[in-house]
């Protein structure tokens, strides 16, 4: 019933995969044929086993794909897309307006990405970064054909794992890790304020909501990638666990088939699908221009569910993922569900 496009792929391989965790623990000094620290530096991070001491902050920044959109999303949230050489990742939407046309715009490196849609080892090494950024260790791992963490330091660059992604696992992602994400980019090209100024708004809009909603009553809530396969049933991209049940905790909801599976993502049987009581169906938009299209679809599928009486559907994009933008999907997925408290 679902077309497969291409991008589940590389959707599977960066969220799906039950992996190992990333390379043992070195420290590595990015930008270390600087002469001397510029001010505010050398700053140090942990990520995933690895620390990195930056000596300056990172000029030649490539982002690989990894089926995400939060790391390029929080680099031009805190003013840094101008640091970008290559970018990779893409939604084709946001909920944030002008986001989509920012990320478009950014240089890609004219890469010839390889079976993952990923910059492949050698046109890495090529783009001559001085950090890269990946949304889990898959992007770091040679047996998936990319530049390890090791390959990077050795050319001076640092490298840079999303939270929750050093042993791909997004099934634990919540809000804060999108706050996290902030903070360490903040850190690392040290604009800290940014950061924090970007975390403190989030929480209040994220907070003022959650106060609004709570007490009323807590609808079930599908959430789906819109037109992508990733398994053998029917429905194999519904989300069952990860940072969108945080989001619509905070929206005063539930995912629906958050039991379904202990993984991010549930593969699910139409007939499985079919005896939920979904309240509300939220699509999430990848790169997919009908997606509004395929909600409607659902919703004359499943007419007995209570959100095909009520025509209660939203698409969102970006903001239901990791990335800076999580208060605007608890926002909308409120107002939705509980437009009289809002």
């Amino acid at each position: 019933m679902q077309t497969k496009r291409p991008v589940a792929v590389a959707l599977a391989g960066a969220l799906c995969l039950a992996a190992t965790a990333c390379g043992a623990s070195t420290s590595p000094t990015a930008n270390a044929a600087a002469d001397a620290s510029a001010p505010g530096y050398p700053v140090t991070l942990k990520n995933c086993g690895q620390t990195t001491t930056y000596t300056k902050a990172p000029e030649r920044v490539v982002v690989m794909n990894g089926a995400s959109v939060a790391e390029v999303s929080a680099l031009l949230a805190l003013g840094l897309g101008d640091r970008i050489v290559a970018n990779e990742q893409s939604y084709g939407r946001s909920e944030v307006p002008g986001r989509a046309t920012a990320i478009k715009e950014l240089p890609t490196g004219d890469i010839k990405l390889n079976d993952a849609y990923d910059v492949p080892r050698e046109a890495m090494l090529g783009l001559r970064p001085d950090l890269v950024l990946s949304t889990t260790s898959y992007g770091f791992d040679a047996k998936n054909g990319f530049a390890t963490r090791d390959d990077l330091e050795a050319v001076g660059a640092g490298t840079y794992i999303s939270p929750q992604g050093c042993d791909q696992d997004t099934s634990r992602m919540t809000i804060d890790d999108s706050y996290r994400l902030l903070r360490d980019l903040g850190k690392i090209f040290h604009v800290g304020d940014r950061a924090e100024k970007l975390v403190a708004a989030s929480r209040k809009s994220i907070g003022a909501v959650a106060a609004k909603v709570k007490g009323d009553a807590t609808p079930n809530v599908m959430v789906v990638f819109s037109n992508m396969s990733m398994g053998g049933n029917d429905f194999s991209s519904v989300a069952a666990n990860g940072i969108w049940n945080d989001i619509l905790a905070k929206a005063g909801a539930r995912n629906a088939f958050s039991s379904a599976s202990a993984s991010a993502f549930a593969d699910l049987s139409k007939e499985k699908v079919a005896a939920e009581p979904v309240d509300a169906l939220v699509v999430i938009s990848y790169n997919d221009p009908n997606a509004e299209a395929y909600a409607s679809k659902l919703l004359k599928e499943f007419p007995q569910w209570p959100a095909a009486k009520n025509k209660r559907s939203l698409v969102l994009s970006d903001s239901i993922y990791l990335g800076p933008s999580n208060d605007l999907a608890v926002e909308k997925i409120a107002r939705m569900l509980h437009p009289n408290a809002l």
